[in-house]
């Protein structure tokens, strides 16, 4: 067993899952961050580097609590038509949103950062390209009846573990950085950073 202690500053039950089937051990403190005021001072076009910039901002916030443990924050933006897609804030708007990205590729940026004693020690960014078919009204009404409300909490207004795999006709990337983590590079710092044994 690794002495060193690992907080994961995130909400996701994604993130929570991947970290968890890795055998990795964690805590979880979600980070309390303006991630508006960040969006609003960041160029709209560097959807990847905005993710970064969330990640490291919610890693710093909760490892200035608790200096003592590695802690890794994410976040994930999403790109499409040149630019920056936030979360649906109802189903007619994910509705809405699925229809202009059918029949087109967008971009999921997936950031993580690594912090120790208030500082960031290590960050990075992994990017998949999806490849949306073009479904028909009838699916997309079935698939938003059968998702629902929690389709609100992912930025794309899908989740490719759960019936959103079948909006999709190809995906060109990681699987976990669909997810929303580059989960590799993170198991390497991890590894680097005594959390695991390497």
């Amino acid at each position: 067993m690794c002495s060193e202690r690992l907080i994961l500053a995130s909400k996701s039950a994604a993130r929570r899952a991947m970290l968890t089937d890795s055998g990795v051990p964690f805590s979880v403190t979600v980070a309390d961050v303006d991630e508006d005021a960040v969006k609003a001072a960041h160029d709209p076009a560097d959807a990847a580097g905005l993710a970064v910039e969330l990640a490291r901002v919610k890693a710093l916030a909760v490892s200035r609590h608790d200096t003592d443990a590695w802690v890794l924050g994410a976040d994930q933006t999403l790109s499409f038509d040149g630019g920056l897609v936030s979360k649906a804030g109802s189903l007619a708007a994910a509705r809405a949103r699925l229809m202009a990205m059918k029949g087109k590729p967008h971009q999921l940026h997936s950031g993580a950062a690594l912090a120790r004693n208030g500082q960031i020690v290590w960050s990075g960014v992994d990017t998949a390209t999806m490849r949306v078919r073009a479904f028909s009204d009838a699916f997309l009404d079935a698939y938003l009846a059968a998702e629902g409300e929690g389709l609100l909490a992912c930025v794309g207004s899908y989740r490719l573990e759960g019936m959103g795999s079948q909006l999709f006709e190809a995906v060109e990337g990681d699987y976990f950085t669909v997810l929303g983590l580059p989960l590799w590079p993170v198991l390497a710092e991890l590894r680097r950073a005594g959390v695991l044994k390497s």
